[in-house]
C-alpha cells in the first residue's frame, strides 16, 4: 500500500538493502525541479502544486526537513484554493513526515480534511491517522479513537479487494492499540475493550475525534473550517 507503514520493525539489514542511494534522491529532486522551471507560460497552479509533492516528498527522504515542510505547505495552499482536498492532505502528511514544528498542526489539518471529504484517498487517511497511533503514549484514548475512525472510514469509503486489504490493515491496528493500551489478547476481552471505550458508536468517537485534532492543531488552523462546513450539501 502506497501511504501505511506496515512492517513497524524491520531488520537491519534488509533496511539497508532497501535505501536508495542519496545521489539518486538528489537526482530526483533536480529533475522536478527542473520540470517546475519548464512549466509553460499560463500553467495551471495545480500543474506546479502537484509537482511540489514530489519534491517535498523527495526532500523528507534527504532529510531536509524546513525546505520540504515549506515546500508543502505551499502546496497545501494551492490546492485549498482550489478545493483540492486529497492534494491538500498529501501535502500535510508530507509537512508532518518533514518534523517541523508546526508538523503536529498539519497533522491535525490532514485528518480533518480526510475524514470530511471523501474524496481524499481512504489509505491517506487512515495513514495520516496511523501517525497518531504511533505518536500517542501507550496508554492514550487518543490511539483507540484514531484506530476506530481508521477502520470505521476504510470499511465506509473502499470496495471489494481494496476493502479486505485496507480493512485487515485497519484492523490489525485497532488490535495494537488494544494490546497495548489495556493488554488486551483474547477476542472477548477485545470485544468488551471496544464497548467500554465506546469505539462502536461513530457519533461518539467522530466527536472525540475532533478533540483530537484540536489538540494537534491548537491555534493553528490554515483554513477555514466553518466556511468549508457551510458549503458541504449535508453538514
Amino acid at each position: 500500500m502506497k501511504y501505511l507503514n506496515t512492517e513497524e520493525i524491520r531488520d537491519a539489514e534488509e533496511a539497508a538493502d532497501a535505501e536508495q542511494p542519496v545521489a539518486l534522491w538528489e537526482a530526483r529532486l533536480q529533475e522536478l525541479e527542473d520540470k517546475i522551471t519548464e512549466l509553460p507560460a499560463g500553467y495551471g497552479p495545480l500543474e506546479k502544486a502537484e509537482l511540489q509533492l514530489q519534491v517535498s516528498a523527495v526532500l523528507v527522504d534527504l532529510e531536509r526537513g524546513e525546505e520540504a515542510f515549506d515546500v508543502a505547505r505551499e502546496a497545501f495552499d494551492t490546492f485549498t484554493a482550489h478545493e483540492g482536498w486529497d492534494g491538500a492532505a498529501q501535502a500535510c502528511n508530507n509537512m508532518f513526515m518533514a518534523d517541523q514544528p508546526l508538523s503536529l498542526a498539519a497533522l491535525g489539518q490532514g485528518i480533518w480534511l480526510g475524514v470530511t471529504f471523501p474524496e481524499v484517498e481512504p489509505e491517506l487517511t487512515v495513514a495520516l491517522l496511523q501517525h497518531v497511533v504511533n505518536e500517542t503514549p501507550a496508554d492514550s484514548d487518543g490511539a483507540a479513537i484514531a484506530a476506530a475512525v481508521a477502520h470505521y472510514i476504510a470499511d465506509l469509503r473502499t470496495e471489494g479487494k481494496k476493502h479486505e486489504d485496507l480493512t485487515f490493515f485497519t484492523n490489525s491496528l485497532l488490535a495494537t492499540v488494544a494490546r497495548r493500551h489495556s493488554n488486551i489478547e483474547k477476542q472477548e476481552q477485545f470485544a468488551a475493550w471496544f464497548q467500554r471505550m465506546e469505539l462502536d458508536d461513530p457519533e461518539k468517537f467522530l466527536v472525540r475525534m475532533r478533540n483530537v485534532i484540536d489538540v494537534l492543531v491548537q491555534d493553528d488552523w490554515w483554513v477555514d473550517r466553518d466556511a468549508i462546513w457551510a458549503r458541504l450539501p449535508v453538514n
